[in-house]
């Protein structure tokens, strides 16, 4: 019984779900599954078992967005650190705006929280205008994430290059911290491409809530699926250590 409770891969599950960002993954994974499982239930006109499906899905995110209260103020001090990074424009001015874009979403969707728990009460045409406006800066947010990672692997990709080419150059140092410096420009590129693919998918998700594109809940689950494992993988291992 021991062997099974102090189990590593236990003890690295309880250091996973003990931070914020660890439960909140786990739980959008949820959310998002019975997303796509309630789609795919309704499709086939089985109503009565899909309600309870469609009931996880709605608790699951009112519950994220009361975990999400604090956040604004988060994105807004990336923002401004992000004013005096020493990095090139694009990269700067992209994240200045995905940060901005971030606080205004989340603090919009704090009172939509706060209108579905009944805690402020708008009227429905307010409560409306509140989702479609955060959904809006939600999309910007994404829009800017995108353009940053292009715009960081070009310069990733330039640098790169630049190494293999002054291979020869007495200047650039050591063999071995060739090695180190191409790794650590091979890791950066593949965190940017991480990061990529997950505002790749997930920019769908706030595009259909406005109506700029048409995308099934079924689609729109399996993204949210994917993109929750994703994020909570690199998390994993940035708690873990592990691989």
């Amino acid at each position: 019984m021991s062997q099974v409770v102090f189990h590593p891969a236990v003890n690295d599950s309880l250091a996973f779900s003990s931070t914020t960002l660890g439960r909140d993954k786990a739980y959008r994974a949820i959310q998002y599954f019975a997303r796509f499982y309630a789609w795919y239930l309704l499709s086939r006109g089985d109503k009565e078992a899909a309600a309870p499906w469609n009931a996880l899905k709605s608790h699951i995110g009112t519950a994220r967005k009361l975990l999400r209260l604090g956040k604004p103020m988060e994105h807004l001090q990336a923002a401004l650190r992000a004013t005096m990074a020493a990095s090139s424009p694009p990269e700067r001015i992209t994240t200045i705006a995905r940060q901005l874009a971030y606080f205004a979403y989340l603090a919009l969707d704090a009172l939509v929280w706060s209108n579905n728990v009944k805690f402020t009460k708008f009227t429905p045409e307010t409560a409306q205008k509140i989702q479609k406006y955060s959904n809006r800066f939600w999309v910007v947010g994404i829009f800017c994430s995108l353009l940053n990672g292009v715009a960081k692997n070009i310069r990733l990709h330039k640098e790169l290059l630049q190494l293999k080419s002054s291979i020869t150059e007495k200047d650039l140092g050591s063999e071995n911290e060739r090695k180190v410096k191409a790794a650590s420009l091979k890791a950066a590129r593949a965190a940017t491409l991480h990061q990529f693919t997950i505002d790749a998918l997930d920019i769908w998700i706030p595009a259909t809530g406005l109506g700029l594109t048409n995308v099934n809940d079924g689609v729109l689950g399996i993204f949210g699926l994917i993109t929750s494992l994703l994020a909570a993988q690199k998390h994993w291992q940035s708690v873990t250590g592990k691989k």
